[in-house]
């Protein structure tokens, strides 16, 4: 199917938002936002939103990535994941608004952007939301990262015969050792109380996951830290215990992926997985 790639303009907060819409001939009543994450613009690492828009449109789908305000081309103070809802929510907008026969939407969003995705639903219950698209999603603390790098980087270093021969000939730095003791210190104390009395991200994170009715798909890098992360919070910590046995949700781990799903057969993995879960999410079932 043909499609075509449009610059446009939408208002947020009294600030002008940058996007691209990326559009087939006839689209389809589902459209996609790809909500960028990170210090970054709507192109995304090695091209990657790019790319995804225009396989997405190339069977039907319209697909708008955009830069938050003070992001990219869009002016403004710079915005973060914790306080993009609004960005959203004039993303969404402007979609329907440019492609008309968008009635439902699906949010894509990577790292930090799939966090900004779920606090987007915490605080705003949109029926047009149909779906949810998270990979290696950012729920970072001190306490767990920790314990990710204690399970995940420290354990393995002691199981190393290379690792004692250098700490038992004072090869291994006092650093190392002081940065071992401080990891297991913090994955023991667990997550320090909040001075706000709005619960923690994490947790409002876990709370729309847990209300969402829609889809959810969650694919996870199997080689990398975010990703191991935001799996040993899952099991930890109880605001999101059955989290990951939903029944709405499907779950991918792509074996040899990194963060940002950079090797070719990685990108074009989450392509092929996007494309079959908007595939079940088009047609709306009927209960």
């Amino acid at each position: 199917m043909s499609c075509a790639e449009h610059a446009i303009q939408f208002a947020c907060g009294g600030e002008r938002l940058q996007g691209i819409l990326t559009r087939p001939e006839h689209p389809c009543q589902l459209g996609v936002v790809v909500i960028v994450g990170g210090p970054q613009y709507r192109v995304g690492s090695h091209r990657q939103f790019v790319l995804l828009a225009r396989a997405l449109a190339r069977v039907g789908y319209a697909v708008l990535r955009f830069d938050y305000r003070g992001m990219g081309d869009s002016s403004g103070a710079p915005v973060d994941f914790l306080n993009a809802d609004a960005d959203i929510a004039a993303a969404i907008d402007a979609l329907m608004t440019h492609a008309p026969d968008v009635k439902r939407v699906a949010l894509w969003g990577l790292c930090d952007a799939a966090a900004a995705a779920l606090l987007f639903c915490h605080t705003h219950n949109d029926p047009r939301v149909a779906g949810l698209c998270l990979l290696n999603p950012w729920v970072r603390s001190d306490a767990s990262l920790a314990r990710t790098q204690v399970k995940h980087y420290y354990t393995q270093r002691l199981m190393e015969r290379a690792f004692w021969a250098k700490l038992l000939s004072g090869k291994v730095a006092a650093g190392a050792l002081t940065g071992l003791l401080r990891s297991v210190g913090l994955a023991l104390k667990g997550a320090s109380p909040t001075a706000s009395m709005q619960a923690p991200f994490q947790t409002r994170m876990a709370q729309a996951w847990r209300a969402f009715r829609g889809s959810l798909l969650l694919i996870l890098s199997a080689e990398d830290y975010t990703a191991k992360e935001f799996l040993e919070y899952a099991r930890a910590d109880p605001a999101w215990s059955g989290a990951l046995t939903q029944p709405n949700l499907r779950r991918h781990d792509l074996a040899d992926a990194d963060h940002t799903f950079s090797a070719a057969a990685s990108s074009l993995a989450v392509e092929a997985l996007t494309l079959a879960w908007l595939a079940e999410l088009k047609t709306p079932t009927i209960s």
